[in-house]
């Protein structure tokens, strides 16, 4: 996709962070905007932003965990625009600590959010824009953390590693298909976002037990002070923008910003193929 002027872009997880950076740049590029996300009072902030730069802009508040949301969402951005030509499938959360501690609605929770939105959200909008036939592009926000693993987010890396192989096999579908659809994965490290601060996000039906005792556990403690740590020491999130979108512009399929981690992804697949257990001196910092 080379031209963004009058097109409609779709964005989950629009309120905070790098769905708000990627509504800001869909806006610059003259784009119509559909905000969606289950934080309504930032939603409406950044709505707002959006119309004082004279954006025609659209926000649905919505959980996307459900698929009659997405559904909803769709319905909406058609009755609004007449069409849908970028989507990104932003909507994410994190979650740490070992697998034998984590109650099992903690990977109800990262699953849902992870990896379910993103299905729900391919499934709702690529029959759209297949009967458009007009040039489309899907933006599924993976992390690095799809592509290595590290200590201490096993739940993390599964919904990441999920999402880069569900985005891969979409695409060999759609290339199969000559669709008018191309697709992108993106893979950013660290980046200065709220993403620490999902869980105030949560749906009803994850929330947190007062009484469960892993919340007073060291292990859970320790993640979340980890994930505010690599979150808030990343980079700049008013990078993102820009960056996403010359990837789309260059039909770039892996979207990685950062490259230090380069050469550890070359260590991986080379142990990989040589059958060595992964390296945890490479874990990310």
């Amino acid at each position: 996709m080379k031209e963004f002027k009058n097109k409609v872009a779709v964005i989950t997880g629009a309120a905070n962070g790098i769905g708000k950076e990627l509504a800001y740049e869909s806006a610059r590029r003259e784009m119509k905007v559909v905000l969606v996300d289950i934080d309504e009072t930032n939603l409406k902030k950044v709505e707002q932003e959006l119309s004082d730069m004279g954006t025609q802009v659209l926000s649905i508040t919505a959980d996307v965990t459900l698929y009659e949301n997405v559904e909803r969402v769709k319905d909406e951005t058609l009755n609004k625009f007449g069409q849908v030509d970028l989507l990104f499938n932003n909507a994410g959360v994190v979650v740490s600590g070992p697998v034998w501690e984590m109650p099992t609605k903690e990977w109800d929770y990262i699953t849902a959010s992870n990896i379910h939105s993103v299905i729900y959200g391919m499934k709702a909008f690529i029959p759209v824009m297949m009967e458009q036939g007009t040039d489309c592009h899907i933006v599924n926000t993976a992390s690095v953390a799809g592509l290595l693993s590290t200590p201490g987010m096993p739940a993390y890396h599964m919904s990441k590693f999920a999402n880069v192989g569900l985005t891969e096999a979409t695409n060999h579908q759609l290339r199969a298909m000559n669709s008018n659809i191309k697709m992108s994965v993106y893979c950013p490290g660290f980046i200065q976002t709220d993403l620490h601060n999902c869980d105030d996000r949560r749906p009803q039906r994850f929330a947190i037990d007062p009484d469960e005792p892993y919340y007073q556990s060291t292990s859970y403690m320790l993640g979340r002070e980890k994930a505010r740590y690599v979150i808030e020491t990343g980079i700049p999130s008013d990078s993102v923008g820009l960056a996403v979108f010359t990837a789309i512009e260059e039909e770039r399929f892996y979207i990685l910003t950062h490259p230090q981690y380069n050469s550890v992804i070359g260590k991986r697949i080379k142990d990989m193929l040589e059958g060595i257990e992964p390296d945890p001196s490479m874990f990310i910092r």
